[in-house]
């Protein structure tokens, strides 16, 4: 592909994520597939520029709106290109020539645009960006993490707002952590242990799993270090009973069943049978035995009732927001709206009330979110409480020498985890117990 024909595949790439329902990677992906012809380079290449350009709306709009033009996504890549790439008129003409695969070249208005943002010598960033720009937030969702956050909510912000770790959990049944980074030191790929899970391995670079021999023999999943952490505060054992409640395509699932070692009973459930049926690959390379797959018709189907108190774990990782996983997800908190709070914050009362019947008395309910917002996390346990009184709290931190080992990052009695503090993605766990008959 010309230069020019990357600019255009971007553009025609962001249009196609802003006006569909599947997050920006599922789109990119399908994208590829319909054009094989595209080299690895030049993949790589797009996906940065749209990664780029969700990662830098707010500051590129403010850009545009302070040169007076409307934001949309040719502005944007206007903007990026001279902003972030240093470009000037003459190298976007050069690549913005209408030929062939080219976009169109710019309008006077665009022209207009380089020419103030060049003469304005214009960085990505500017000191007098407003705080909710500085951390690329909306501008609707920044007072609510700034009472989060307080003067750490820019740091925060931009802390999301980069590129994710790629890391990896070894899988216990398998192999040990030693013996999976020896194997992967041939590949180059910089692999260190991660600072706070036991079996993470973090890649100092993105690598396709496919040519990981390690990930093919089922020794590896990837699985970001605070996904591994939230599995284990389940603290399964081997023999146990446990459900994982909305177990998507099974990461968690996989990490508990290792954990267990084969031994006991794991129900792997949700309501999207294509979504849990994609897990049947990943047990069976893992070489998991323990684990059966049910499809709930609703958060109340009528499974529920009947094992009712029969489970020694029910671990919910419940539909959020995805807040604190906008480092993989930037376009996400762009299709985000004030009403999608409410609506997730309803669904996540129903299905914590309904997996709770399915813990024993002194089995526990690990509830789980990859979100920031405090409606999704700690209200939702002090609401779940306050309407159980056959619940208790159990402190984060009196688990977790037994559940992970090591320091426990926080003080707090639940589990808060950020980029910015803790190089994982943003999640939150609080443990509840049911209190003996």
């Amino acid at each position: 592909m010309t230069p020019g024909a990357r600019l255009a595949a971007a553009i025609e790439l962001i249009d196609d994520i802003a006006g569909g329902d599947a997050p920006a990677d599922r789109r990119i992906d399908a994208y590829m597939r319909k054009r094989r012809f595209i080299g690895s380079k030049d993949r790589a290449a797009v996906t940065e520029r749209v990664y780029g350009l969700l990662r830098r709306r707010a500051r590129l709009d403010w850009w545009i709106e302070r040169s007076g033009l409307d934001a949309k996504t040719r502005t944007r890549l206007i903007a990026d290109l001279v902003a972030t790439d240093k470009l000037g008129r003459t190298e976007i003409g050069q690549m913005m020539t209408g030929q062939r695969y080219d976009p169109p070249p710019p309008s006077p208005a665009e022209l207009r645009l380089i020419a103030r943002l060049g003469a304005a010598r214009a960085q990505i960033d500017h000191a007098d960006m407003p705080p909710s720009v500085q951390g690329d937030c909306p501008d609707w969702l920044w007072p609510r993490l700034e009472a989060l956050y307080g003067a750490a909510a820019v740091t925060e912000l931009k802390a999301l707002n980069e590129p994710a770790s790629f890391d990896l959990r070894v899988n216990t049944l398998k192999a040990t952590r030693d013996e999976v980074l020896a194997d992967l030191k041939p590949l180059g790929l910089g692999a260190r242990p991660t600072a706070l899970s036991p079996h993470g391995v973090r890649l100092a670079q993105r690598w396709p799993v496919d040519r990981i021999p390690a990930f093919k023999e089922g020794k590896v999943e990837v699985q970001d270090e605070g996904s591994q952490l939230v599995a284990m505060l389940a603290d399964v054992e081997p023999g146990m009973r446990v459900v994982d409640f909305c177990a998507g395509a099974g990461g968690k699932t996989l990490a508990m069943a290792a954990r267990m070692q084969n031994r006991g009973h794991i129900v792997a459930c949700d309501i999207n049978a294509k979504r849990i049926e994609r897990a049947v690959l990943r047990l069976r390379r893992a070489g998991v035995q323990n684990v059966e797959r049910r499809t709930l018709s609703t958060e109340r189907d009528p499974w529920i009732k009947r094992h009712a108190r029969k489970f020694d774990r029910v671990f919910v990782d419940a539909p959020c927001t995805g807040t604190g996983t906008w480092r993989r997800n930037p376009d996400a908190k762009w299709w985000l709206k004030p009403g999608h709070i409410d609506e997730l914050v309803t669904l996540q009362s129903r299905i914590l009330e309904s997996a709770a019947r399915l813990a024993r008395p002194d089995g526990r309910v690990i509830y789980v979110t990859c979100s920031l917002l405090p409606e999704e996390n700690e209200n939702q346990v002090a609401a779940f409480l306050a309407a159980h009184d056959d619940f208790i709290l159990v402190p984060v931190p009196s688990l977790w020498g037994k559940a992970v080992g090591g320091a426990c990052p926080v003080a707090t009695d639940m589990l808060r985890l950020t980029p910015a503090r803790h190089g994982t993605d943003g999640f939150f766990a609080a443990i509840l117990q049911r209190k003996p008959s």
